[in-house]
């Protein structure tokens, strides 16, 4: 039998890292350098992976529980999967990790000199996810965002060498309004989860039920709310865009993308009438293009 430790990275982990075109803005595009791509997608593929986890999105096969050393009679406990993806995270900083997509972060960590909180946070924000399907208050769900979507900022610039205090703190707000987004395309899909990442204070001041979110289509007091959440990332997007204009190069666009792709899907759900239960809507390729001229030309203008 092939030891788990040596096998090569197989159909399992090209799956995992071929959903990187389903994002709303590329991983990493052409443009940059190709030790940038390299080091990009192994962080995606451990971010993807450890969300598929807490998901119960794994491909078929159990391949990935047996790489984690995970007895067959547990591949179906997420907690326990969790546990020992950490236990092969911190492999990545010490040994030799038994994931194929944790052996190719290896590299990355070692030669960009990245620590394991970033990577820690990933994993609380799933565990959060199978013990927390309800959030009381918007401060609770940026709380959640703190674990969930800004550490994957945070790498971008420890790959790129330009973390600062002030760019990490644009960072954050850039990376909590992209989780939001998130949250507002998927709300059924959410739900079919148990899980809400509304704020329970917005439900009631908007007059909408759980069941109101269980329809295949919005009412107009959930266009309500959406429209309303969908303006305070929005918010937090204009607020973290002053971090594009703070890098040159290739690393401007990149980031100009991140935050061009937030503002997209802001503008999908609006044409879709702020109705996210009929399906995500997603952004088209014009309103990205258009979107990431603008906030280029902010950044020229601010920087």
């Amino acid at each position: 039998m092939t030891d788990p430790r040596r096998a090569r990275p197989g159909a399992t982990s090209r799956a995992t890292l071929g959903k990187a075109a389903d994002e709303n803005f590329p991983v990493a595009p052409f443009f940059l350098p190709r030790a940038w791509r390299d080091d990009l997608m192994a962080v995606y593929g451990y971010a993807r992976l450890v969300d598929d986890i807490g998901d119960g999105d794994l491909a078929p096969g159990g391949a990935d529980a047996r790489y984690l050393g995970v007895a067959p009679e547990h591949a179906d406990d997420r907690l326990a999967l969790l546990d020992a993806f950490e236990a092969d995270l911190h492999r990545v900083f010490g040994s030799i990790p038994r994931h194929p997509l944790l052996r190719a972060l290896r590299p990355t960590v070692e030669r960009r000199g990245l620590t394991p909180e970033p990577f820690l946070g990933l994993i609380a924000a799933n565990r959060q996810d199978q013990l927390v399907g309800r959030y009381e208050t918007y401060d609770d769900l940026l709380a959640y965002c703190a674990l969930s979507a800004n550490p994957v900022g945070r790498l971008v610039l420890g790959i790129t060498g330009t973390e600062t205090p002030e760019r990490i703190r644009r960072s954050d707000e850039i990376c909590t309004a992209l989780q939001i987004v998130e949250h507002l395309q998927d709300v059924a899909e959410d739900l079919a989860r148990d899980r809400i990442y509304l704020p329970a204070e917005d439900l009631k001041r908007f007059h909408v039920t759980e069941s109101d979110l269980a329809r295949p289509t919005a009412g107009a007091s959930v266009r309500a709310l959406i429209a309303f959440e969908a303006e305070r990332a929005r918010a937090l997007l204009h607020a973290g865009a002053p971090l594009v204009g703070s890098v040159r190069g290739r690393l401007r666009l990149l980031l100009a993308g991140f935050t061009a792709g937030g503002l997209a899907a802001l503008d999908a759900i609006a044409d879709a009438g702020h109705d996210v239960l009929a399906g995500p809507p997603k952004p088209t390729k014009p309103s990205l293009t258009r979107r990431a001229g603008a906030v280029l030309l902010r950044a020229r203008r601010e920087g």
